[in-house]
């Protein structure tokens, strides 16, 4: 009688705290252990390749999405069009061409945006060239991608770089039936955008949640139905905190006389200010007009080495202002004026808000504590497959049939 080929789900739902599962019975008779994770600080740029590899976005090198690599970036040749004016230079239509350019023909990856002034763009480089779902994608480290194709597990990793979410479902579905795979990895987005927006609506939030358990059911009786022993894995990157301020800290930096990129250079995303300056002045007058704001601070050498995000190069950022949970930068980068959430991520991991969710079917054999350890638990989740794998080639050395 053949064996159940082995079947492991991992599903990653974008944005999904603890805070918005705690006390619920979502999923509770299929994924009976659950447990909150501490996430990394910053972005889901720099939580999911922890996800995906088990190490800090020190190891991995990737954190936020543009560092500062003047030497390497691959908008270098801007640098000749200084001479336009910045209206001309930060307009929509512009940064949407350079947004094209990069992607079609500078191998900037499909997920590449023009998030800072394209004037700018000549100091900088972007981090996920590569789609991060698939083998190679990680540019540090063997993401749990390389392990299983190294090890000759067949798998199926799906994001929104393809499909929306329901267009996922039915992908699984059907290769849950016509593939020989045993591994799926499937990242679902969409709860993040409704939580920007809805983070203080419970119906929202419930609605799109009785959404996800009907359709993970399925899945989840699907890959039973195929494999009584079936793992089954829900997991989030991050969670969603509630906005209840806003600061303009480039209101601050206009009344300084300083010029970018003459005297320093400033990234500014949603959560955190990123700088690098090139002379003392610049440094002291930043410093000082960013000391004592109630928005924020400046994070130590030491604060980022514990959170694993200390670069000794500072590609990311010589000095990085971070913002207390609940407060949102009015004018940022890589958000237009009119984008005002409700909630947003990137905060300190202490920020309760921040915590990720780990739901699964089989308690893993440690201790499961921070997003990294979701690594791990795949493993060990992909050996049943590799097990599995063993027992077929040795019954095939032996004449007889699994």
């Amino acid at each position: 009688m053949s064996r159940p080929r082995p079947i492991n789900l991992i599903v990653l739902i974008d944005a999904l705290g603890w805070r918005y599962l705690e006390n619920q019975s979502f999923l509770q008779n299929w994924l009976p252990y659950r447990r909150p994770l501490r996430t990394v600080l910053g972005f889901s740029s720099g939580a999911i390749p922890t996800i995906l590899t088990g190490l800090p976005p020190a190891t991995t090198g990737h954190w936020n999405l543009f560092y500062y690599d003047p030497r390497n970036s691959p908008f270098q040749w801007m640098k000749y069009f200084q001479f336009l004016p910045q209206w001309v230079t930060d307009h929509r239509v512009t940064r949407r061409l350079v947004t094209e350019i990069g992607r079609r023909f500078l191998g900037m990856g499909t997920g590449f945006e023009c998030c800072v002034s394209p004037r700018l763009l000549p100091w900088f480089n972007w981090v996920e060239k590569k789609n991060i779902y698939d083998r190679g994608g990680i540019s540090g480290a063997p993401s749990i991608f390389d392990r299983l194709a190294g090890e000759g597990i067949s798998f199926r990793a799906y994001s929104y770089h393809d499909s929306s979410d329901a267009e996922i479902f039915q992908r699984v579905e059907f290769d849950l039936e016509n593939s020989d795979a045993t591994f799926f990895f499937i990242y679902l987005c969409e709860m993040d955008m409704l939580l920007h927006l809805h983070c203080h609506e419970p119906a929202a939030i419930k609605e799109k949640l009785d959404w996800y358990e009907r359709n993970l059911q399925t899945l989840f009786e699907r890959a039973r139905y195929l494999d009584p022993e079936a793992t089954l894995t829900l997991i989030s990157d991050h969670g969603m905190t509630p906005v209840r301020n806003h600061y303009d800290l480039l209101g601050q930096l206009e009344p300084l006389e300083l010029r970018m990129p003459e005297d320093y250079l400033a990234v500014f995303d949603s959560t955190m200010a990123r700088f690098w300056f090139f002379n003392d002045r610049a440094r002291q007058a930043v410093t000082n007009a960013f000391e004592g704001l109630p928005c924020g601070r400046w994070l130590t050498d030491e604060e980022l080495t514990s959170a694993g995000v200390f670069f000794s190069d500072r590609r990311f950022g010589e000095q990085i202002f971070l913002l207390h949970p609940g407060w949102l930068l009015s004018r940022s980068d890589f958000n237009g004026a009119a984008w005002m959430p409700a909630g947003m991520h990137g905060y300190h991991p202490d920020d309760p808000y921040s915590d990720a969710i780990f739901l699964t079917s089989h308690p893993p054999s440690f201790e499961v504590k921070s997003i990294a350890d979701v690594y791990p638990h795949m493993r060990e989740a992909a050996q049943r497959s590799t097990i599995a794998k063993k027992g077929e080639l040795a019954c095939v050395a032996v004449g007889v049939h699994p």
